[in-house]
């Protein structure tokens, strides 16, 4: 019999394996909305095909001796377990399901580490985050779509855009101090993440904008912060907002993993007080542009040096671990996460529909304990706040929200 394929975690899979948390798990989750029923065994059968048609995602981790000097997935060939569920309609249905994609991690014993569960027209895929990414996965739904209603569910082009010369982004501030933290407000005395979802119409740009909707969702994330902060007493410092940034293709030949590097974009202080608002979506434009163009690892180069196999990974797994907890106070201040406009259609046929909304939440542990995640489908923006109960109540959520709505609409300027 021929042993399964293994392949070493990649840097990014082994510093979240290092860093795991029972009270606070590693999930993403995907939330979709569709306008009529889904047919069980159909969804069933179009998502396990599906699967096979991304083998990528069929793995576990493998097992070894506490020595070992990596982990390793291992690839299945078939799922371990019926990774699709259905639960009943009723009253708290879509509220308990939104705790479980937040509170219980798909585990990865298992092939494959993601779970999707049903509740009447509303499809859950929880992800766990040490092996997978929400883009991936939302490929994965994307295949599964198209097996399940004959539509085309190929990705639409990406948006063309007016080209801009890149520029040094002036008065970029320093990265050497320590970054805001989001100021306490109410904190929940049981564990793990709380999260909000809504629904907003998507900003305004006017053609031939030097910047785009991703430029203005950071510049509301920073003035939504400073305003949140600024209300609780805490001292102005600049901030950091970690972006992630995806190059992958979106076709079937999209490398399904922890694909996405992360940058992080700059804001003082200055800028967020009472600040010209076209000036400050130039900036931010010029930021992103030349911090996406920066080639730089996933996670920076000295995540490198600790996923390098000098030693077991128990021992590597305590250093990474002390480490984490020495730079907490130079973690950036939250992260922004936004999809963009969905790339599939996400069809599923005459009877279930097209999808007409899709959130995605990201993990929130502290010490950021805020995240921001952003898509866009059929025209509105769909945005989802997470937070650590260690530092946020549902009743802060809900004023964070608020203001990020107002923010918004501040960024709707005109030449």
């Amino acid at each position: 019999m021929t042993p399964p394929v293994r392949i070493p975690f990649p840097v990014v899979d082994e510093v979240s394996r290092h860093c795991l948390q029972e009270e606070e798990p590693e999930t993403v989750h995907i939330e979709v909305h569709l306008p009529g029923p889904v047919d069980r065994t159909r969804l069933r059968k179009a998502f396990t095909e599906a699967l096979h048609r991304h083998p990528r995602i069929l793995m576990r981790e493998a097992r070894g001796p506490w020595y070992r000097r990596r982990y390793e997935w291992e690839l299945t060939g078939e799922p371990d377990t019926e990774v699709v569920t259905f639960t009943p309609a009723g009253p708290r249905a879509l509220q308990d399901a939104r705790s479980r994609a937040l509170s219980e991690s798909p585990p990865l014993s298992m092939s494959p580490p993601i779970r999707l569960e049903v509740v009447d027209s509303v499809l859950f895929l929880t992800i766990n985050h040490t092996a997978l990414d929400g883009p991936a996965c939302l490929r994965i739904l994307a295949t599964a779509a198209e097996l399940y209603g004959g539509q085309d569910n190929s990705p639409a082009a990406p948006p063309t855009r007016t080209p801009q010369p890149l520029q040094q982004a002036p008065d970029a501030p320093t990265t050497w101090s320590p970054p805001a933290r989001i100021a306490p407000g109410t904190p929940d005395p049981s564990p793990g993440n709380g999260m909000l979802v809504t629904e907003l119409p998507l900003p305004h740009r006017p053609k031939g904008s030097p910047y785009t909707v991703n430029d203005q969702l950071m510049v509301t994330t920073a003035l939504t912060i400073a305003h949140w902060n600024r209300e609780h007493g805490a001292r102005p410092r600049p901030l950091r907002i970690t972006m992630p940034v995806d190059d992958r293709p979106r076709d079937t030949t999209m490398p399904i993993g922890n694909g996405t590097r992360l940058v992080e974009v700059p804001f003082a202080p200055a800028e967020l007080d009472h600040p010209d608002m076209s000036a400050l979506l130039r900036r931010t434009a010029e930021r992103t542009r030349k911090l996406k163009a920066l080639p730089r690892p996933q996670l920076g180069h000295g995540a490198a040096l600790l996923t390098a196999p000098w030693a077991p990974v128990a021992a590597r797994a305590a250093l990474t671990r002390a480490l984490r907890r020495a730079a907490a106070p130079w973690t950036s201040t939250t992260l922004l996460s936004n999809i963009g406009r969905i790339p599939y259609p996400l069809d599923f046929g005459e009877e279930t529909g097209r999808a007409h909304a899709v959130w995605f939440s990201a993990p929130a542990r502290m010490p950021r304990g805020l995240t921001v995640t952003t898509a866009s489908t059929a025209g509105r923006l769909h945005l989802a706040l997470r937070w650590s109960r260690a530092l946020l109540s549902h009743g802060d959520g809900a004023h964070l929200r608020d203001l990020f709505e107002h923010y918004l609409h501040t960024t709707e300027v005109t030449p």
